[in-house]
């Protein structure tokens, strides 16, 4: 059997068995690392996998051509990613690597028309379905996390936290969020700062919920919600926030990304942007990923990101690589995502909740084992516009971490002050 033959060639990780559509197995690696079977149900699925391409094998999982029949999911993941990291020194894999990149070149075209239409595609989903495996905020993005024992809705408030701190933000300054998903760090800001906030999306779905939270907190004097793409702004800011924004601009497009920002800036103003990037040489995303989660996405590497700022004469005053931190954020967003399986199934269907499952588990496998990671750059117009230590930094999430605590504890008072009244009222 020809699959067989190549897929023993590749998998170098595990204890991994195939069962062929005909019922028989075959026994692929016997290695160190997790053990799993998973069996292929039909001749045309086997025909497909021959190409070895990530859009094949994430197709078959999904229409239910490729089974897990003993290990799970993650573990199949694991020993695949672990394979394909040693796989990806080859000379062969090198020549992929160039070749696609030629062939995918025109997915990151991103002008606005067509970016409007990305970003639909993705946030513009049921917005009961994010409430399933997000944080209570919607932090769509990676966490911050102290000890790696945190809760998610710990995590995501230690990354607002971390995020406001580096952008040193004080009372009264203007403030853009670029990419300000369903508002909730734009909030945390303008709460927090007593600052004027202004966050911009492309996606009308997190543009209603943003605004009904901005009234809700009573922060409408503060906080301004625009459907809009960042290009079209014209006014300046003392400081700019963009978080999981830049990996939908597209590698052609950095220039006029990073340029936007310093004319955006104020003489003295500071920027934090917070992206996925690679620790490797550039190339486009994962073909599957592109297809069926993030169309018109691209993952920027350092020399990129460095080489285009470096042109723009913007400072890069602090540089964060977050490593693990968006491993440990998608292992508790599947976690919640598994726990609410069956209502995802009834807002969608099973083949959108294996869809959903290999999103999830396979950006946390890529994160763990290959070389995704996340970086923070801090960039500001002028080398004085911050202080020559990082001690402001820490001084600032200590003293947001205590104004937390005590909204937690206001908060918690108002529950048991509601529930007393309640009882009162019961047995009155």
């Amino acid at each position: 059997m020809i699959l067989v033959t190549i897929l023993r060639r590749f998998f170098n990780h595990g204890r991994l068995t195939l069962i062929d559509a005909r019922g028989e197995r075959h026994r692929l690696c016997d290695l160190d690392g997790p053990t799993v079977v998973f069996r292929i149900t039909d001749h045309s699925t086997e025909r497909k996998l021959l190409r070895l391409s990530s859009t094949a094998w994430g197709e078959a999982y999904m229409d239910g051509g490729l089974v897990i029949e003993e290990g799970s999911l993650a573990e199949f993941l694991e020993i695949l990613e672990h394979s394909d990291k040693r796989f990806d020194a080859t000379w062969l894999s090198e020549l992929r690597r160039r070749l696609y990149s030629v062939f995918a070149a025109g997915a990151h075209y991103n002008p606005i028309s067509r970016a409007r239409e990305n970003v639909a595609h993705h946030y513009d989903l049921s917005a009961e379905l994010y409430d399933l495996f997000l944080d209570a905020d919607r932090q769509y993005s990676c966490a911050y996390f102290r000890s790696g024992d945190e809760d998610i809705d710990t995590a995501q408030l230690l990354k607002k936290r971390h995020i406001a701190a580096k952008l040193d933000v004080r009372p009264g300054m203007r403030v853009l969020d670029i990419g300000s998903g369903w508002g909730g760090l734009a909030l945390y800001i303008a709460k927090q700062f007593d600052c004027q906030v202004t966050g911009v999306t492309l996606s009308e779905e997190q543009l209603k919920l943003s605004r009904q939270r901005s009234h809700d907190a009573g922060l409408d004097d503060r906080v301004k919600f625009e459907l809009r793409d960042y290009r079209t702004l014209e006014d300046r800011f003392d400081r700019i926030v963009s978080v999981g924004m830049l990996e939908h601009v597209g590698q052609f497009h950095y220039g006029e990304y990073f340029r936007k920002v310093r004319d955006l800036l104020e003489p003295d103003g500071v920027a934090l942007i917070h992206t996925i990037a690679r620790m490797n040489k550039p190339r486009p995303i994962n073909a599957w990923i592109r297809k069926y989660i993030f169309p018109g996405a691209y993952l920027p590497s350092a020399s990129q990101l460095t080489r285009t700022i470096e042109n723009t004469g913007l400072w890069l005053t602090d540089f964060e690589n977050l490593r693990l931190h968006y491993a440990e954020t998608l292992e508790r967003w599947h976690e919640r995502f598994a726990a609410n399986r069956g209502r995802v199934a009834e807002l969608y269907d099973e083949r959108f909740c294996r869809m959903w499952e290999l999103y999830l588990l396979g950006c946390e496998a890529t994160f763990r084992y290959l070389d995704i990671t996340v970086f923070q750059l801090q960039l500001a117009r002028d080398v004085n516009a911050l202080p020559i230590t990082r001690d402001y930094m820490y001084e600032v999430e200590r003293e947001l971490a205590r104004k937390d605590r005590a909204t937690v504890t206001s908060i918690r008072r108002g529950k048991r002050a509601r529930r007393k009244r309640a009882d009162s009222a019961r047995t009155g």
